[in-house]
């Protein structure tokens, strides 16, 4: 099995690796090999991390290489995770952000088309990561857009920990939780189609203040805080929620549940057709789905259109910039 990771010397694709190598997404019987692709002035970086990997001696790890080549770094993969980005720096605009992203993730776009397997499934995690992976997306019109995926489980994790944890529980016992739209500060942790031990996450949690306020506001500036307090942006968790977002898709769905990932819209929930939108999605091993018939309060659903509209702004905004 070949996996590429893009931006695998950064903080997330260090967390990642080392996951991969022993067998945290395959399971214990999966060889992969790992093309890591980085820019030029990390490859020094990169082959320190390489040492390490081959320090840890992982059964598993069949073979690593590394390359500032797209070619090379998406030959034959059949999973991608597409790390790198250019995180927003002081006095950049979000329009500033789009531009430069989307000329890294065009030609990624390109390059999986041209040089990835058949099969290959493409998780963009850099962030603005749902319309970096539309660009990305739209940019290999030749794979087909059910391959391509942007996440939304880091926010997902995120809130599953907080309602366990304000309702006394272990995050096991929050199911069917989803984080709709965008992953940005306008994203939606649906708490109203949520169960704590198989119950209403608002029968469990009497408090609709809190639900509406402060956990709505802990969720969608989460990235931040951890920033403030680390000095760094989120990493380990980044790369957990990479692994489980592929696992959601390599495993089958518990029944009755669903996962959070970023997905083309077809136009459920009244979302506009082709946005890489947050969805609660389910997956048989070999397709998936979205989990269409939930309801949704006139709240939560001003929340969620609210998410699409930002999207829809970005797409145009990226389009404008990318001709």
């Amino acid at each position: 099995m070949t996996v590429t990771v893009t931006g695998a010397a950064g903080n997330i694709g260090y967390a990642l690796l080392f996951r991969l190598a022993a067998g945290a997404l395959f399971g214990p019987d999966q060889p992969i090999n790992l093309r890591l692709l980085e820019i030029e002035p990390a490859m020094k970086t990169l082959e320190g991390i390489v040492m390490e990997l081959d320090d840890c001696c992982f059964g598993l790890l069949n073979d690593v290489e590394t390359t500032a080549d797209l070619g090379v770094a998406f030959e034959g993969a059949s999973y991608a995770f597409l790390a790198g980005s250019i995180p927003r720096k002081p006095g950049m605009e979000r329009r500033d952000l789009l531009g430069v992203n989307g000329r890294i993730f065009a030609p990624q776009g390109r390059a999986v088309a041209e040089h990835a397997a058949s099969d290959v499934r493409v998780l963009v995690v850099g962030n603005p990561c749902n319309t970096n992976c539309l660009i990305a997306r739209t940019a290999a019109p030749s794979v087909p857009p059910d391959r391509w995926f942007a996440m939304t489980r880091l926010d997902e994790n995120r809130a599953r920990t907080q309602l366990a944890r304000k309702a006394g529980r272990p995050p096991r016992a929050v199911t069917r939780l989803a984080s709709w739209g965008d992953h940005s500060t306008t994203q939606f942790p649906d708490y109203e189609n949520a169960l704590i031990d198989g119950e209403s996450v608002q029968k469990i949690i009497d408090d609709e203040e809190w639900l509406q306020g402060p956990f709505l506001r802990m969720i969608q500036g989460r990235g931040a805080v951890v920033i403030a307090a680390r000095g760094g942006s989120s990493a380990a968790s980044a790369a957990h929620a990479a692994i489980g977002s592929f696992k959601s898709l390599i495993d089958p769905t518990p029944p009755g549940d669903w996962c959070s990932l970023g997905v083309v819209s077809r136009g459920e929930y009244d979302i506009p057709e082709g946005l890489q939108f947050g969805f609660p999605v389910r997956s048989d091993s070999r397709t998936w789905h979205v989990v269409e018939g939930l309801e949704h309060s006139a709240f939560a659903t001003s929340r969620i259109m609210a998410s699409a509209a930002e999207l829809v702004a970005e797409r145009d905004e990226a389009a404008a910039l990318l001709g």
